[in-house]
């Protein structure tokens, strides 16, 4: 795929984008086995994982009004100190045997992971119409890296110390210590993928009220939720199974190549095709993941069904960010932005929090089968608004 306008400012986001999954990759696959050690009952093993999406929601709109006034590099730096204090937390909880600690250290990452959400909307503005949409997943693909590298760094470090999963921490303090200078080169406030501006504070309900902010917000938080909520329940559903931490990560990597390698076809996809027969494609290959799940239970059945999910939230989220667009100005970027990731976030939380409860009573099958009436949510409100708007082809 062709590097877009402003290649040098998408190629470093590129490179955060990478450098930020890396270190969630690491907590995917290592978070809920962790919390399940520390707070030695399964119900309460996703409790970190539901706290780092509240901090994810609550830092969003502060986030937000942060970049809208001082530019992008201020917040993403802020988010890459959060995750370099979070995995150090982190491994210092580990090491005491503290789940109290590590529920705060989860907290503390949810800023950095926000931060890293707006990536993809820096790439965006730094970009003309007609390649908006490349830009967005050559910015959401950098997380093959991340997908290639992060599962087996996690199974090899994770025995490196005495004290299993501690070095795993240090590496990702490490990692986002890496972000941080990768963020800090971006132009100041005047370059394009940064730049500050007038802000102009635009009520959630005037916005929900244009079809094009409404239905875009709706497809991502439903593509977003969902795929939390089956990833952090995979690992459990695979120990459950009797699976080894390895086949987790091997499940894991899949599922992360799923999310991210379709950004470098999305992106032509929806600049030649439009938002809405993108949405569409990822919502059908996101109930095709929970059909895959609820016809088999090997490891064969998780890494396709991994794999799938991860595609299904590729495309649902490279098409409702650039549909989101077409449906607010410039001076309303902080509070239309803010608000999809408030939308993400919240449903993060939401599925964070049930993942672990949920595989614990009602099981695996049951958490795949209850995907199916959100898609067709999704699956409706595309087709009933038939909002693509024209692009531009390159």
């Amino acid at each position: 795929m062709r590097i877009p306008q402003s290649g040098a400012q998408v190629i470093r986001l590129f490179l955060a984008q990478a450098i930020y999954w890396s270190c969630a990759i690491i907590g995917v696959i290592l978070n809920a086995v962790a919390g399940l050690r520390l707070a030695g009952t399964a119900e309460l093993a996703t409790l970190p994982l539901g706290l780092l999406a509240l901090g994810y929601l609550a830092s969003v709109q502060p986030l937000a009004r942060l970049m809208q006034r001082h530019g992008r590099r201020r917040g993403f730096m802020l988010g890459a100190l959060a995750g370099i204090a979070a995995g150090l937390a982190a491994a210092l909880a580990v090491q005491r045997h503290s789940f109290v600690l590590f529920n705060l250290s989860m907290l503390v990452f949810g800023i950095y992971q926000a931060s890293a959400m707006f990536y993809r909307f820096a790439a965006v503005e730094a970009v003309s119409r007609a390649f908006q949409g490349r830009a967005a997943a050559w910015v959401v693909g950098g997380g093959v890296l991340a997908a290639l590298c992060a599962p087996q760094l996690a199974a090899l470090s994770q025995g490196a110390l005495p004290t299993p999963y501690v070095a795993s921490y240090l590496l990702l303090a490490t990692l986002a210590a890496l972000g941080l200078l990768v963020v800090a080169g971006l132009a100041g406030a005047s370059g394009g993928a940064v730049s500050q501006g007038a802000s102009v504070r635009t009520s959630y309900r005037e916005l929900l009220g244009r079809a094009p902010v409404r239905v875009a917000i709706v497809t991502t938080a439903v593509g977003h939720g969902l795929m939390i909520l089956v990833m952090n329940a995979t690992p459990l559903a695979m120990h459950d199974y009797g699976m080894s931490l390895q086949a987790s990560a091997d499940v894991i990597r899949w599922h992360v190549l799923g999310m991210f390698l379709p950004a470098f076809v999305a992106g032509p996809l929806i600049d030649r095709l439009g938002d809405r027969a993108v949405a569409i494609i990822g919502a059908v290959a996101l109930a095709t993941s929970a059909a895959v799940a609820l016809n088999g239970d090997g490891h064969g059945a998780f890494l396709v069904s991994s794999c799938l999910l991860g595609m299904a939230w590729n495309l649902m989220l490279v098409a409702g960010t650039t549909l989101l667009g077409s449906g607010h100005g410039a001076s309303e970027r902080a509070s239309a932005q803010g608000l999809m990731e408030l939308a993400n976030g919240g449903a993060a939380t939401a599925m964070s929090f049930a993942s672990g409860a949920l595989i614990a009573s009602v099981g695996w099958s049951a958490v795949n089968l209850g995907m199916l009436p959100l898609v067709l949510l999704v699956l409706v409100m595309q087709l009933r608004g038939g909002l693509a708007r024209p692009r531009a082809v390159a």
